[in-house]
Parts: structure tokens; C-alpha cells; sequence
């Protein structure tokens, strides 16, 4: 073997237990705790005695890219002792969320803020049947101070400044009353109403650099295309392409819709906007559908298993020890469209598009895809110019997929 290949394939072999370790802390650390409850779906519903608490702790911390979760209280019951907020992953849960340390929410009986103390401080308004209580982690916390804002029906109640910890802090509901039931939507958007009823939206499509038939909110794609026919494909290309520093990305399957066409890979910039990723020349791509691999052909190779709800597929690229971006770790800012330019084709006509990309390619890399964590094969790839971005198709009604474009970023 050449010493080149030999190196290749000890960076893989470290980058295979890179993903078997994220794995392994996945399996503990993306799992919900409950007690005393009963979820259905996105309902919680209390299951206790009314003499004792109970709480849920999500499966998956707030982070900067998914910062705020809301609860619409359905029914009330006996007391209406619902408790909205933050906790630790460990959290006690035979304890309201904001009795123990660290932990702080809002109790919809009293209105009052619980910050790691069972006396509470008054701070908004009570809570009762239809109303939407919010809780969210404000983007203006720093290394020192957490700000941790609640709302009602959209509207800001107030905030409060926590120290801030290494550990993470979860979504978490309380209960303790018979009856009581809520409706849990731990993928909301962080927006609260204006006075002139507008909405503030933490959007994220500055992060794509084409957008057709695919409609984003926050880090969620939604395809909104028609789904009839192989030419209704919905395509997302991120703005940047995959480089040394951020080499990788993921989706999680949210909503495998009719069919689950969806395809996560890497396209040229210019890629035609009708054709999924791995179909048409610059690009690859890993089906969802049939576990397929497609390399720039519409016929796929058998390669590893179908993706189905809740899977998380992955995408990188492994550079040569030797390989340079000119001297930086991003590409000639020429080569990347400007935020004035994302061309979000929602709707438009879907004329055909010649497939007119450039034939300049450079040295090959490994592109590696990933399912859970877990490595299911690479093949070589020329770059083309400008490099490869990450894309991502869907093709049949209901489909949406959550993305993470720096998921080994911290």
C-alpha cells in the first residue's frame, strides 16, 4: 500500500471511533426520563396519586441551534400544578422542575418562578386550560450568566439570569394533581409577538445557499414541494461547503412523510435544483428510502440499511493530512454566494434546468456517511471546484428532517 493510503486508513479508523464514542453517548445521554406519566405521542398526561410529583425530563438538551420548547395545557385537573422549564439531565423526578439546584421553571397554578428552591417568586400571570406556556434560553447568555426567558401564548412574561454550568439543561414538565394533561411541542420556534403583531423568528436560512420547494424554520426543512413525480424533488444546499474545520453534518429524521425520499449528501454549488443529490455528476448522496448510494447516476448501489423516523443520518468528508484551502481552513469567499443571493425558490415555477456544472475537479477525498453514529461505508470523491456542499433532497408529501451542519463543532 502506499503510505498515503495507509494514512487514509488510520484517520479512518480514529474517525470510526470518533462516531463509535458519539454514539455511545447518544445512547445515554439521548434517552427521555419519566415518572408518574404517561406520554402518547405528544401528549403527557399525569399518573400518579395526586400525592406525589410527576416529571418528565426530555431526551435532548437546549442548545444554541434548538433553544426553546412549549407546553399547551389541555386540561387542568384537580389543581393545576403544571410546571414548565429547565433541569439537569439527572434531575430527581419526584421533585417539581425548579424545587432542586440548578433546575428553574414556571408553575402555571401560581404564576410564580421556582429557581432551585421549592418557595417560589411571583412572576407572571396563572396558567389554565388552552393557554401555551413557553420556556427558552435567550441568545445574549454568556459564558458566565444563562438568561432563561418563559412566555404565554407568545408573549414574553419575563426572564431570569441563572449561573451558567457545564452541564446541560433539559425541557422539563411537572405534575401533581389528578387529570392534568398537557401537549408537548419540543420543536417549537422561538418567536415572540411585537406590539404590531409581527413575529421574531430564530431563522436559520441565512445557513443555506439554495432552497427550492423546501421551507425552513429554525433548524427544521420541510418539504413543501408536490410530490408527484421523480422532477417534484425539494432541495436545500447549505451556503458553505464542507471544509477541514467543519467536515461533517447530520439530519434526524423527523417526519418520514408518504415515502421517505429523503437524501442527505454533497453536491456541487451549482447542482440542478430538480435532481436529488447522488442522481446527476458532482454529487453523492445516501437514500433514506432504500439504503441506496448514488454517485452521480440515477441508479444506486446497494450500501447500507433504510432510514426510517427518528434515525439520524450523517455526512463527511476525510481531507488528505496534506490538503490546504490556499492557505485557510474556508474557501475564496468568491466561490460562496452572499446572503443576498440564497435563492429560496419556495413555490416558483419548476422549469427544467440544464445541467450546466463545471468539470474543473480537484484531488480526491473519502466521503464517509454515517446512520446513528455508526459508520456505513466511504467511497472517493473528485472535488469539484468551489467543493462539495451539503445537500439535501426530499420528494414526497410530509417529509421534514432537522439539521445539525456542526454537529462535532461542541
Amino acid at each position: 500500500l502506499h503510505m498515503d493510503d495507509i494514512n487514509i486508513h488510520y484517520r479512518f479508523l480514529n474517525w470510526r471511533r470518533r462516531i463509535r464514542e458519539i454514539r455511545e453517548v447518544r445512547a445515554v445521554r439521548y434517552r427521555e426520563r419519566l415518572k408518574r406519566m404517561l406520554r402518547d405521542g405528544d401528549i403527557l398526561r399525569y399518573h400518579g396519586n395526586s400525592d406525589e410529583v410527576g416529571c418528565f425530563v426530555a431526551a435532548r438538551p437546549l442548545s444554541r441551534r434548538n433553544r426553546y420548547f412549549e407546553v399547551t395545557i389541555i386540561d387542568t385537573g384537580v389543581r393545576g400544578m403544571i410546571a414548565v422549564g429547565l433541569v439537569p439531565q439527572l434531575y430527581k423526578l419526584d421533585h417539581q422542575p425548579g424545587w432542586l439546584p440548578h433546575s428553574v421553571a414556571f408553575h402555571a397554578d401560581d404564576g410564580k418562578l421556582y429557581n432551585g428552591n421549592t418557595v417560589g417568586q411571583q412572576f407572571g400571570p396563572k396558567c389554565c386550560r388552552g393557554d401555551r406556556i413557553g420556556c427558552g434560553v435567550s441568545l445574549d447568555s454568556d459564558d458566565r450568566q444563562l438568561t432563561v426567558f418563559f412566555t404565554k401564548n407568545g408573549k414574553e412574561v419575563g426572564s431570569v439570569e441563572i449561573p451558567a454550568s457545564p452541564d446541560a439543561l433539559y425541557p422539563a414538565v411537572g405534575m401533581h394533581s389528578l387529570g392534568e394533561e398537557v401537549q408537548l411541542d419540543l420543536n417549537a420556534e422561538c418567536g415572540m409577538e411585537e406590539d404590531d403583531g409581527q413575529m421574531i423568528v430564530d431563522s436559520h436560512e441565512e445557513d443555506w445557499g439554495r432552497l427550492h420547494d423546501v421551507k425552513v424554520t429554525g433548524t427544521l426543512l420541510e418539504y413543501m414541494g408536490k410530490g408527484k413525480s421523480i422532477v417534484d424533488v425539494g432541495l436545500a444546499q447549505a451556503r458553505r461547503p464542507l471544509n477541514t474545520r467543519f467536515h461533517y453534518y447530520e439530519l434526524e429524521i423527523t417526519d418520514a412523510g408518504e415515502k421517505c425520499y429523503i437524501a442527505l449528501g454533497l453536491a456541487r454549488r451549482d447542482y440542478p435544483k430538480n435532481r436529488h443529490p447522488g442522481w446527476s455528476r458532482g454529487s453523492i448522496a445516501y437514500h433514506a428510502d432504500d439504503g441506496k448510494l448514488f454517485q452521480g447516476s440515477g441508479v444506486g448501489d446497494a450500501f447500507g440499511p433504510r432510514c426510517f423516523e427518528g434515525d439520524i443520518m450523517g455526512c463527511g468528508i476525510m481531507f488528505p493530512r496534506d490538503y490546504s484551502l490556499d492557505g485557510g481552513d474556508d474557501w475564496d469567499l468568491d466561490v460562496i454566494p452572499k446572503p443576498s443571493e440564497v435563492q429560496n425558490e419556495l413555490y416558483a415555477s419548476n422549469e427544467d434546468e440544464e445541467d450546466e456544472g463545471e468539470d474543473l475537479e480537484g484531488k480526491k477525498v473519502t466521503v464517509f456517511f454515517t446512520r446513528n453514529g455508526k459508520v456505513v461505508g466511504r467511497r472517493e470523491v473528485a472535488l469539484p471546484v468551489g467543493g462539495l456542499h451539503p445537500t439535501i433532497g426530499m420528494m414526497s408529501t410530509g417529509e421534514k428532517v432537522r439539521v445539525d451542519l456542526h454537529p462535532l463543532s461542541g
